[in-house]
């Protein structure tokens, strides 16, 4: 994905000429011009503001046909959604230089979606379940940590289901909901943090699953630090784990294996360094950020039984 953004008077240019072309696979998508209108919508118009034709005059697109965001027949498009959260980040993260105060870092740009289904024991029908869309961290902005656990920003349409509705319909437990510890991007102002759904069978399913941002995490901006990417794996009902580091997994759980999503979190912005001690303490007893990766990132120590910073010495040497 490679994008160009040029701002000249009260015109600008989002020029997508550079994506890679149509695959012949179902990962291509039409969507390359609203990726654009997206984003200048976040940039250039308030958020009251009314959307409608004349809004997006001020924007011209380049987008030649035949590429990934603009596939043409006879190309599958069923995986359309995965460009869009990740092209509109990049046309964010090409502004960076110039309006760094007007954009945020990476976000964790997928839904997560898993295609679930088996035969119920308890009637002996077919079920089908979505799961998945548990959102993730959004990237920090120039004066504000990212959210935690938030849809994707192309997505807001999209809502998770709750546990309890789950777990009435299907025969699934969810063992934990929970945000992902460490996932956000360490900076002066920190990314959000992702979730993580740990999710048993209670009867044997087929779990297929697709996830991208997995080896492409969200990065940081103006020296934040990049965050996790999306993670995919599976406890199998032997205590054995096995991440999938492609982020694409088709196979079937037996009864008594689990599932276990985890979404990215959003990248940090400014140095980790310069971030405030009651900021990084507030994080450590949330437990949005370990007593390791504190010392890690931050340069803080921390005592692990009570939760309070021991010594700033690592962070000062790092500075020198």
């Amino acid at each position: 994905i490679r994008v160009k953004v040029i701002v000249k008077g009260d015109r600008m240019t989002v020029d997508l000429s550079g994506m890679s072309p149509q695959v012949k696979g179902f990962y291509n998508s039409n969507a390359g011009v609203a990726c654009a209108q997206v984003a200048f919508k976040c940039l250039a118009l308030p958020g009251d503001y009314p959307i409608n034709d004349g809004g997006f005059r001020p924007l011209d697109v380049i987008l030649p046909s035949g590429t990934v965001v603009s596939a043409k027949h006879p190309a599958p498009y069923r995986v359309w959604m995965t460009y869009p959260m990740t092209v509109v980040d990049t046309i964010f993260k090409a502004l960076a230089p110039a309006i760094p105060d007007q954009v945020i870092a990476g976000h964790h740009a997928d839904l997560l979606t898993a295609n679930i289904n088996g035969i119920h024991p308890r009637d002996g029908r077919l079920w089908i379940y979505l799961g998945g869309l548990i959102g993730g961290g959004w990237g920090a902005k120039s004066d504000e940590d990212g959210v935690n656990g938030t849809i994707c920003m192309n997505d807001g349409d999209t809502h998770n289901g709750p546990s309890e509705q789950v777990e009435n319909k299907f025969p699934l437990l969810v063992r934990r909901y929970q945000l992902r510890e460490d996932s956000g991007g360490a900076g002066r102002y920190r990314g959000g943090l992702g979730t993580e759904v740990e999710v048993e069978a209670l009867a044997s399913i087929n779990y297929m699953t697709r996830s991208d941002r997995v080896v492409n995490p969200p990065w940081g901006l103006e020296g934040g630090r990049e965050a996790k990417g999306n993670r995919i794996a599976v406890r199998r009902n032997n205590g054995e784990l096995t991440v999938y580091p492609g982020g694409k997994l088709d196979t079937r759980l037996a009864k008594g294996d689990a599932y276990i999503m985890s979404s990215g979190g959003g990248g940090g912005f400014g140095p980790p360094d310069k971030r405030s001690l009651e900021a990084l303490c507030n994080d450590v007893r949330q437990g949005y950020v370990s007593v390791e990766a504190a010392l890690k990132d931050y340069g803080v120590r921390f005592d692990p039984d009570t939760l309070e910073p021991i010594t700033r010495r690592q962070r000062t040497k790092r500075k020198g």
